[in-house]
């Protein structure tokens, strides 16, 4: 009996044994097919091949009680190919790891039959479609999902309700509509990250109430709102205290509306973050009930009134952001009493009086102040604060002395910024302690003193700027000694002296040594060869060659012998006979002319008008008498090209001077480029020439001056409101003459143009608001042209080609991958425009960084909520309106989001032409005007010719 129960029991070790091998062997087919699938382009799977146990496969972890394939992490390996659906055979597979790839296509279906499977990760790969409901069918043991930053689109599946285990939900920087399922109430969710979509409806108060164990919330960059219409916040935060272990809550960029609401405190919080929305009010004193809060930001909204004495209760904060804001008052001192904080930026705001001193006692702190209206000098005891590494108390009204305790903040590592203040004093000695600091601005104060030559010691400085101050003296050799300095400027002081020749020992790439009393010889050689007369302007008594006056004579005394006065007599008196019979030729000579021309003008006076000169010629000297020698108060505009200043002619005609940086030769083709266009076009949406003035060191374009600025300076007004006063209709017309200007440009004009740089800044407006392109100094002229935007690209004068082919955020995404510069270029640089027209949205800002991304957030917003679209002025002018009025001013939004998603197509080729663009605007412009027999279709499914029937 028991040689049989041996015989079984071997018998069925040997079964067991058979099937592990069995099923190691489906694991290892399973994988080698999964291999055959993809690319593998850093041949990281070299050794998943047959002779090699599946158990020492990269990136393959085997459990060795079944004998299984349980994990699978190829996390970073750069493979590529469509998801393969060979995975599902691995039955036995607990986590799932496909994270930092190139992984495209959709999740296969089949992924369902993997019962065990506890984490699914497959973020940052090219993953497309919806999240597949069968997916979830099986999904009893799955607690951690991440398919962060892909691009999957559709409504988050319902079913994945059906994962009761569920702990991490990623789903950030994807494209998901819809509203949160409601099914996620069934889960146990700890994390939820589904932040960077297009999800819609109210904030999810419900849902919040159903999970105890939530820890960490981020909802930002959505189209959420919060409760009765976007005006109340508090349901929402009610709702999480019932989160006992709630810990951070990221709401950013959802233009949430409301007051902060009493119920914000949740004792256990560590991190809210609620910068970029619309929330309003003061903040509830109720603030000081977040005794765990470590970092709390407020960042741009609508804040306002006070901060609360009793923020000082929070005494775990590290960081605190208040900035862009409109706080005002003074700054409450006990923020001293918060010892762990180390970051206070309320930058931007209305504060008023003095600098608390105490803020000194917290000598972690980093801090941000300027753009205020703070008073007082700078206390000492505020550079207690010894690992300050930045401290910008710029743009104030701080007075008084610079502290000499500043040579204590040993640790600034990044930058010192006092400027555009109304301090006074010498220029404290005790900088040349910041041996770290890479840049230093005092610039616009009133300081005196000079430049002292231990400013060597700040051996890591790359910027100094003194301009705009009263500094005296000589400036030392010792500036030769920092070699890491690369703009360098002491502009508009009383700085005389020899320019020291040690300055050309170091790379600068920016000198300004303008409207100074420096005298002698400009040094040559070195980096003094690439800098030109605007480096050295109001220094009377400099000669050389970068000055562009005589070279510096030497000095020599023969003037004084008898001979030069001998000489000097004879020149003189044969200069005085030639001058007495030329003058007596030339007036018998005017006088036949004049008789002549007299007698010819009388037979043209009725055939022919008078004819004026195109481009009179404007002198240096009147440039500089019409702009107040180019004073700061006159200037309109800065840029990489240079400056643009307001003049007034003799004749009262405004102009404006743009004078061009002349320190690289990019500025030069520049200039020479700007007066090849501009002299051959001329349409009312283009920006005309009245005449330039080109000197070997000073180039400038005198062009019409305009009294409403700029298209930028318009949208993005400095008011205290912070909306733009342009009008819908406005705004249509605008984009139709920006349109009709670029249509000529590109179909019209005697030689087709490619303007290479379209955007806000580069649109003037007259004083009528029609809008006129300029700003060619980049463009491309091109010898023929078609609507394909083909053509050969004109070289005549002097070429832009290494230029950069337009501005950060408005570049067309073909110019990255080397395509050459073409008319479609231009169109999606005006779709870009179009949609920063409509959204007020900067394509540069840190959220977007690109028109793609802008193109995205349009689209995230668009989804029939208009009001999320339109800045707060539109919808203003809305509610008081009739009903018809608004759907008309519904359709034209809505056409020129389609308009501006159309133009930024990422293939050019999907892209319209101006024409098509200009046509399409000007039926528009029609339509707000009130003709009533202009119809056009949009693809997002409305059409004006219905609206009578609405």
């Amino acid at each position: 009996m028991a040689f049989i129960r041996l015989i079984f029991f071997l018998l069925l070790q040997h079964l067991v044994s058979s099937n592990h091998h069995h099923s190691l062997l489906q694991d290892k087919a399973a994988l080698l097919a999964f291999k055959k699938s993809i690319f593998d382009p850093k041949s990281a799977l070299t050794n998943w091949i047959d002779v090699v146990s599946v158990c020492n496969f990269s990136g393959i972890t085997c459990n060795k009680q079944h004998h299984r394939v349980q994990e699978i992490n190829l996390s970073g390996y750069g493979l590529g190919g469509k998801f393969s659906p060979f995975l599902s055979n691995l039955t036995g597979l607990r986590h799932l790891k496909l994270n930092e790839n190139h992984f495209y296509g959709t999740i296969p279906p089949e992924l369902s039959s993997l019962r065990r499977l506890t984490m699914f990760i497959v973020m940052e790969n090219y993953l497309t479609g919806s999240l597949p409901p069968s997916f979830f069918s099986n999904c009893t043991k799955l607690m951690v999902i991440d398919a962060s930053v892909n691009n999957f689109t559709g409504q988050i599946p319902d079913q994945i309700g059906d994962c009761p285990d569920l702990w991490s939900l990623n789903l950030y920087n994807n494209q998901f509509t819809g509203e949160l399922p409601a099914s996620l109430a069934n889960t146990s969710l700890y994390s939820l990250d589904v932040g960077y979509n297009l999800l819609s409806g109210e904030l999810p108060s419900e849902l919040v109430r159903k999970w105890p164990y939530l820890g960490n919330l981020y909802l930002s960059y959505n189209n959420m709102t919060s409760h009765d219409n976007n005006t109340n916040l508090y349901p929402f935060f009610a709702a999480l205290r019932n989160c006992s272990n709630l810990s951070e809550v990221g709401l950013v960029g959802m233009q949430l509306g409301g007051r902060l609401p009493t119920s914000i405190a949740h004792p256990t919080l560590r991190l809210l973050d609620l910068q970029d929305n619309h929330i309003s009010g003061p903040i509830p004193r109720e603030i000081g009930n977040l005794t765990n809060i470590t970092m709390l930001s407020l960042t741009s909204n609508l804040l306002n009134g006070t901060i609360p004495e009793e923020i000082s209760l929070l005494s775990m904060l590290e960081q605190l952001f208040l900035s862009h804001n409109f706080f005002s008052s003074r700054i409450p001192a006990t923020l001293s009493k918060l010892n762990h904080l180390g970051l206070i930026d309320l930058s931007s705001n209305k504060f008023s009086g003095e600098i608390p001193p105490s803020l000194g006692d917290l000598g972690q702190l980093r801090l941000f102040l300027n753009n205020n209206l703070l008073s007082g000098s700078i206390p000492p005891k505020l550079l207690n604060c010894r690992n300050l590494n930045m401290l910008d108390l710029s743009y104030n009204q701080l007075t008084g002395r610079i502290p000499p305790e500043i040579a204590e903040l040993r640790e600034i590592r990044i930058s010192i910024n006092l400027s555009h203040n109304h301090l006074q004093g010498l220029l404290p000695i005790e900088l040349s302690k910041l041996e770290n600091v890479l840049e230093m601005d005092l610039s616009s104060n009133n300081l005196s003193g000079n430049i002292f030559p231990q400013i060597l010691s700040c051996i890591a400085v790359t910027m100094i700027n003194f301009s705009h101050n009263n500094l005296q003296g000589q400036l030392p050799d010792s500036l030769g000694d920092l070699r890491s300095l690369q703009v360098f400027d002491v502009s508009r002081n009383n700085i005389s002296g020899k320019i020291p020749m040690s300055l050309s020992k170091i790379n600068l790439t920016f000198l300004n040594l303008s409207f100074n009393d420096f005298n002698g010889m400009i040094p040559s050689g070195g980096i003094f060869s690439s800098f030109t007369n605007m480096s050295f302007l109001g220094n009377p008594s400099l000669c050389g060659v970068a000055s562009s006056r005589p070279i510096c004579p030497h000095k020599k005394h023969w003037f004084r012998s008898r001979m030069f006065l001998v000489i000097f007599v004879i020149v003189i008196v044969v200069s005085v006979l030639l001058s007495t019979v030329c003058c007596m030729i030339g007036i018998r000579h005017i006088k036949l002319m004049v008789s002549s021309r007299k007698i010819e003008g009388s037979r043209r006076k009725s055939a022919a008008p008078k004819i004026t000169q195109n481009f009179p010629r404007l002198t240096y000297k009147e440039l500089s008498d019409a702009t107040g020698g180019f004073d700061e108060h006159k200037l309109i505009g800065t840029g990489s090209y240079g400056r643009v200043y307001k003049g007034v002619l003799p004749d009262d005609t405004s102009i404006a001077v743009k004078v061009l940086h002349l320190q690289s030769g990019n500025s030069i083709k520049s200039f020479n480029r700007e007066c090849q266009v501009l002299k051959r076009i001329r349409h009312r949406n283009l920006i005309r020439i009245i005449t330039a003035c080109s000197l070997p060191d000073f180039k400038a374009l005198v062009l019409p001056y305009m009294a409403n600025g700029s298209l930028d300076s318009r949208l993005y007004p400095h008011s205290e409101s912070g909306f733009s006063d342009l009008t819908l209709t406005q705004r249509v017309s605008i984009c139709s003459d920006i349109a009709e200007g670029m249509a000529y440009l590109h179909h019209h004009s005697p030689v087709r143009v490619i303007h290479c740089d379209l955007k806000p800044s580069n649109v003037l407006l007259n004083d009528d608001m029609t809008a006129l392109v300029s700003d060619f100094g980049i463009a491309r002229l091109v010898t023929t042209a078609g609507n394909s935007g083909g053509g050969a690209i004109d070289n005549m004068g002097n070429s832009t080609a290494n230029i950069l082919t337009g501005s950060v955020g408005y570049i067309a995404p073909e110019y990255g991958f080397g395509s050459n510069t073409s008319f479609r270029g231009d169109v999606y640089s005006f779709g870009v425009v179009v949609l920063e027209m409509v959204t007020r949205k900067r394509p540069t800002d840190d959220m977007f960084v690109g028109g793609l991304n802008l193109q995205k957030w349009v689209k995230n917003h668009y989804h029939g909520r208009l009001e999320k679209v339109v800045d707060s002025c539109l919808v203003s002018d809305s509610r008081d309106q009739s009903a018809e009025v608004k759907r008309m001013w519904e359709v034209a939004i809505e056409e020129l989001i389609e308009l501006g998603i159309l133009c930024t197509q990422e293939t050019p080729s999907n892209r319209p032409t101006m024409l098509d663009a200009a046509d399409d605007l000007d039926r528009l412009k029609r339509y707000l005007s009130g003709d009533s027999t202009v119809t056009f279709a949009s693809s997002l499914g409305i059409s004006s010719s219905t609206l009578s029937n609405d």
